[in-house]
């Protein structure tokens, strides 16, 4: 039993400037602006929207299986899903581009200047569902405009239930795409932001969206998730965190502990929970695939923070 992610696969150069952006921007002056930051702090993270969710539900235990398509200098990316036991079956390499790249400027202020190349990301709908074999459940997260499309269909054709996961993707689409993929989906996930942009482009209610699908998630951050069905409205609780660190991935861990819940048939309470701990393990570490846990530990965990074993 396997799920099947579609979405993008990224690196994420990560800068720290040792200052504040408003030092340096000038308001009246932005017409002409041109301005250079030393950062003297850099990482450089695996990341992506598939490839976080496979990473977070492959720590589950869960069957992932990432499609998608990247560049000419994805080899250390390939090496560390190796290293995860993560399959690359479907990983399209597209030979004369780049992987997408996420170029993020952070100050002291927490604001964030950010630069992003999509690269291979643009020929996602390469890759076709019907290629992979014994799934059971899918995501469509963001990536190319055309792969989301196709890939939607795909799962309608092959009588897939997945989830809808529209995220930063969510500016390519108008209220009719919407609608459609709301149409299509059989679970819809977004954050609270992103429900508003749904709202203003549909005109749809979060009861009137659940009335179309199984379930619709909204999370809301440190303030937890709501989880609408035609018939009940659950309020999902965000588990403890210790230390925040960075919230960068943390929707994408949500979103591997959805799937996980999903494949082993639990009731959305419990589900919930499950992927809320996930996003709350995520923010205790810097960098979107850098946590670590056995699933003995993450019950414990669980238990620790709701009262109850699953």
């Amino acid at each position: 039993m396997s799920a099947l992610i579609c979405g993008s696969f990224a690196f994420d150069t990560i800068m720290v400037f040792k200052d504040k952006f408003k030092h340096h921007i000038l308001p009246d002056q932005v017409h002409i602006l041109n301005v250079s930051f030393l950062v003297p702090d850099l990482r450089r993270e695996f990341g992506g929207c598939a490839g976080n969710i496979a990473y977070n539900l492959n720590l589950l235990g869960g069957d992932a299986l990432p499609m998608a398509t990247v560049g000419k200098d994805f080899t250390s990316y390939a090496e560390w899903m190796d290293k995860c036991g993560i399959p690359r079956t479907h990983i399209t390499t597209i030979n004369d581009n780049y992987t997408g790249q996420a170029f993020i400027t952070t100050d002291m202020d927490d604001n964030q200047i950010t630069a992003f190349h999509p690269g291979a990301m643009n020929f996602s709908q390469h890759n076709k569902v019907s290629q992979a074999e014994d799934v059971t459940i899918g995501i469509v997260s963001p990536d190319g405009r055309d792969g989301m499309l196709e890939h939607a269909q795909q799962f309608v054709d092959a009588d897939i239930p997945f989830i809808f996961d529209p995220g930063q993707g969510l500016p390519m689409f108008d209220g009719n795409d919407l609608k459609l993929f709301i149409k299509q989906a059989s679970w819809v996930i977004v954050n609270d932001y992103e429900w508003q942009l749904i709202q203003e482009r549909t005109g749809f209610t979060p009861e009137q969206v659940a009335e179309q699908v199984q379930a619709l998630i909204i999370t809301k951050g440190a303030e937890g998730a709501i989880i609408y069905t035609a018939d009940t409205i659950y309020e999902i609780p965000a588990a403890k965190v210790n230390e925040a660190k960075d919230p960068t991935g943390c929707g994408d861990a949500f979103r591997g502990g959805l799937l996980y819940g999903l494949m082993n048939d639990f009731d959305w309470k419990t589900t919930g929970r499950i992927a809320s701990l996930m996003g709350a393990i995520k923010v205790e570490h810097h960098g979107t695939q850098n946590h670590t846990f056995s699933l003995e530990d993450f019950k414990q965990n669980f238990k620790e923070n709701f009262a109850y074993n699953f």
